[in-house]
């Protein structure tokens, strides 16, 4: 896929994945979740988790997909990607064969071109073999796949090397990436040390934690899965003895799996295999800033590149951060998007129609 000389316009838009802790507490319904969504002007891009959104998934039935349908007419979103899991243990005898896993993605697949969906995020449990295989039902759906490209991952992990190789080989504008930020940060985010000193974890685990992360990040992103394993048991047996294994395994899941070190500039390899982009972020602070991802150089990476695919506002701060609204959070880091966008000669689109009229949200 050649690269474009035209800058970007990306789309704004946001998984409901962000306000998963509303969800489960009932604090929301579903349908109220999209009409707050749209009220506070978060889309015009929407996107949804078919295991978290609707019971039953993968097996759902014409009511919901006309009451789904409804609440887009009425609230004016477009439909912008699709969240399906390449789940291959679902059997508890022995992992999915690829026949299988692959008919099993086929099913969500189908679902989501229901749904109106013009986009699927794919899972790396699929392998490039799994993802020519589906290239027929995705032409057939006019579904486009993307897998996500997910911390502990980066874009030069050989799994995603592998998949780069076999779509440059077919060339489909089927089949491509989803980015997650996740990947690119500059810090270690500021509300999760607090969320440490809330539960009165000690303040010297916390400073090992954002030592070995710092220290981590100026050696740059491990693509040795076997050696990033490796370094979260050393950190865990380190920490044990001062705060208990379970939380000294926890936390050495976020020191050193949870949160990349690939530099915004890697992202340009992907960038024209990108259908959808997981906008990942963990907070916004008073300034309007979003302290441990880099938003302005990774958005000058996508401008430069013409991504016009939409961007989802992923919240993933809500983990830990019980005491800032996701709502607040979310149009905070929308309005730093298009500050950003800005400032690299571009924009970021908010209007409905304009939106539908890219390749990306048509439905």
């Amino acid at each position: 896929m050649s690269a474009t000389t035209n800058p970007g316009t990306p789309v704004q838009g946001v998984t409901l994945y962000s306000f998963t802790r509303l969800f489960h507490s009932r604090q929301i319904s579903f349908e109220d979740l999209i009409r707050n969504v749209a009220k506070r002007g978060l889309g015009p891009g929407l996107e949804i988790v078919g295991f978290q959104s609707i019971r039953e998934f993968p097996n759902v039935g014409d009511d919901f997909i006309r009451r789904f349908r409804s609440i887009i007419d009425e609230t004016g979103l477009v439909p912008s990607a699709f969240g399906a899991n390449a789940d291959a243990n679902l059997r508890r005898d022995r992992p999915l064969s690829n026949d299988e896993l692959v008919e099993y993605m086929t099913k969500q697949i189908v679902v989501a071109k229901k749904l109106g969906f013009p986009v699927v995020r794919l899972q790396y449990a699929l392998s490039p073999d799994d993802m020519e295989r589906l290239l027929p039902i995705a032409e057939r759906e006019g579904v486009r796949l993307g897998i996500e490209i997910h911390a502990h991952h980066s874009v030069k992990h050989p799994v995603f090397q592998a998949h780069l190789e076999r779509f440059e080989k077919l060339g489909s504008p089927y089949l491509g990436f989803i980015p997650d930020w996740g990947v690119s940060m500059y810090q270690f985010p500021r509300t999760l040390l607090e969320s440490y000193r809330k539960k009165g974890i000690p303040e010297v685990v916390i400073a090992m934690a954002e030592s070995h992360w710092n220290e981590a990040h100026k050696r740059g992103q491990l693509i040795d899965d076997h050696a990033i394993h490796e370094e979260m048991v050393q950190f865990a047996e380190k920490a044990a003895p001062l705060c208990g294994q379970e939380t000294a395994f926890s936390i050495a899941i976020q020191a050193v799996g949870m949160f990349g070190h690939q530099s915004p500039q890697a992202w340009a390899e992907v960038l024209p295999w990108a259908v959808h982009t997981h906008g990942k972020f963990y907070e916004i602070d008073s300034t309007g800033t979003e302290t441990s991802v880099p938003l302005p150089e990774i958005i000058k990476e996508y401008v430069d590149a013409g991504y016009s695919n939409v961007i989802s506002s992923e919240y993933e701060g809500f983990h830990w951060n019980t005491w800032d609204d996701p709502f607040d959070q979310i149009a905070g880091q929308q309005a730093a998007l298009r500050k950003a966008a800005l400032a690299a000669g571009s924009r970021l689109i908010t209007d409905t129609e304009e939106a539908r009229k890219l390749s990306g949200v048509t439905v």
